[in-house]
Parts: structure tokens; sequence; C-alpha cells
């Protein structure tokens, strides 16, 4: 189990984490979500003990980090796959991590396997591609076989193969029992990986739970309705809720309301209705939804004139 109370961090006048607080458990995948600039790294980095809180704290199984006795046996972290020597093979950086906790070489070789690499893992690891690299870095993670995984990004550079096997290979950790964290950019993997959810922006802890319970809170139920009388349906939905939106001549988007309400209104109003679907936001629009004003680098869509570069504007 992961607890993080209080954590604070601030560099100079910079707060990169805030007061923020939250247990991941063992036997499910946890996603960290959150913008870029949000603090994810930060936050891993001061579970590890790779750097020292301003405030507030963090245990895994119940101790700080740098207790641990035989930390690499605990937890697993992947931080930034390409920190690795370029000049040993993939083979002597596991045994050199393996020497340190006094890990066979059997074990090394079963990891080597696992994650694919046997083809390569005497070569250096400078020649490595990003993919290959972030495989060698799951490897030193599950190197020590921890009860505790914590891995920042680790299907940046795979393949749709790789992307499919790390989420298998979460999967199949976090049944074991494990305590599994993952920060990640793909809002489609994280759904389809995760079961528990936090949500930070700017530092600060915005959401957390389920994945269905984060994306309920962000965006509410949505019911798709179909009926010969829209119009007459939509005055009177308008009048409990303020989102139908019509989407067709026979069609309304509700929100607000769940299927069995507008069901209700509907029949007391004798309302004939073809078709009542509730529909699911998905984690994307969940996470826009509650990140929107957490978000500290905003692009800006080129669609005129006035959004170009003067140097281009002046050539016109």
């Amino acid at each position: 189990m992961i607890e993080a109370s209080g954590l604070t961090k601030r560099y100079g006048a910079k707060t990169a984490v805030e007061d923020l607080s939250f247990v991941v458990r063992p036997g499910v995948v946890t996603g960290f979500l959150g913008p870029n600039g949000a603090g994810k790294s930060t936050t891993m980095r001061l579970l590890l003990g790779l750097d020292r809180p301003t405030a507030g704290g963090s245990m895994i199984n119940g101790k700080r980090y740098v207790d641990l006795p035989a930390p690499l046996r605990e937890v697993g972290a992947l931080l930034e796959a390409r920190a690795v020597h370029t000049g040993r093979s993939a083979r002597n950086h596991l045994l050199a991590m393996a020497a340190t906790h006094g890990i066979s070489r059997a074990r090394v070789d079963e990891m080597i396997d696992l994650v694919g690499l046997e083809d390569v893992a005497n070569k250096r690891v400078g020649g490595f591609s990003l993919g290959m690299g972030q495989r060698l870095g799951i490897a030193a993670a599950l190197l020590g076989n921890p009860d505790v995984l914590l891995l920042d990004e680790p299907v940046n550079g795979l393949d749709p193969e790789g992307i499919l096997w790390v989420r298998n290979l979460l999967k199949a950790l976090a049944a074991e029992g494990r305590t599994v964290f993952v920060s990640s950019h793909l809002m489609s993997e994280v759904a389809v990986t995760a079961t528990e959810l936090i949500v930070i922006g700017r530092g600060r802890l915005i959401a957390s739970g389920s994945v269905d319970e984060v994306i309920q809170g962000a965006t509410g139920g949505r019911v798709f309705v179909r009926t010969s009388e829209a119009d007459r349906l939509r005055i009177l939905l308008e009048s409990d809720t303020q989102h139908v939106h019509q989407v067709g001549p026979d069609a309304l988007q509700v929100s607000g309301m769940d299927s069995a309400a507008i069901g209700l209104v509907a029949a007391r109003a004798s309302i004939p209705l073809i078709e009542l679907t509730p529909q699911q936001a998905t984690l994307e629009e969940a996470f826009m939804e509650i990140t929107r004003d957490a978000v500290e680098f905003h692009g800006r869509a080129q669609d005129d004139a006035s959004s170009e570069p003067a140097s281009v504007r002046e050539l016109r």
C-alpha cells in the first residue's frame, strides 16, 4: 500500500505539489493522471525518497522508503527508462542491480525473458530504441519481485503489441495482490487497464475513486432519447433540468436525469418513447472536464490570420 499525507514540495517560489493526500490500495491497478506540469513526476520522486518533501510525508507498506531494509525487493520503480549506463549491456545492467540485493543470475535471465529482450540482452543499452529501453526499465522494476510498483509512462515508445503486453502484465500483477501505481497520458489505455484513479492538477488532488466514479462525477449521466414528440418532451424535461439538447428532429440528449426519471416524465404525458439509452462519457472527456482549470500550458488553434505569427502576417 502507498499512503501520501499532506505531501508538499516547493522549489523556491514554485509549488510543485501542495497538500496532496491519497491512498493506493493493493490488488488493483491505480492510474495517476494529470496535465503536463501537474506534479505527477515530482510526486513519484517524493514517494521514492528521491526528493525531500517541504511538508507532509509518505509511507510504503507502513514505512518511509528510506527506511526499507531492501528497497529493490519491496518497491519496483520505473521513472526514466533512459537513466541507464549506455555502455553496459542490458544483462550487465540488471546483474549490477541484482548484486546490490543478493538477487540471483537466474532471476536476471527470467526478467530478460519476461520482457522479450533475449535477442539483445548482450548489446549495449546506448543502441536501444525507446521501446526496448522501456522493456529494460520494466525488467529492472520487477527484478526484486516487489509487492509495490510505481511506473511512470510504462508504455511510452511501445508498439501496439507491447502496449497490450504491458496492460496484461499490470493486471496480472495486481491480481496477485500487488500495489500497482501507474502514471500515463494515454487515456484510452488507462481506461482499460486501471480500476482506480487519482487525478491531480497544479500539484493538488482533483479527483479520486473508481474509473466509473470519476467519469460520472465529472460528466454526469447522459441519456439518449428518441421519440416522435421530441419537442414536447424537451419542454417538459427542461422544467426539471437545464441540460436538454435536441440532436435531431426526433432525438434528445439529456444530462442530469437518469433513464427511469425521463421515462416517468414521458409516461405521465403519454409520450411514446422509441429509444431510451444511457450513455457513458469517455475517460478522456471526463479528464478534460475536471482538469480544465488546471492546465498550465494551453495551445491555440491557428484558424485565422490573427493567430499567425506577426512575421507571417507582414508578408501578406
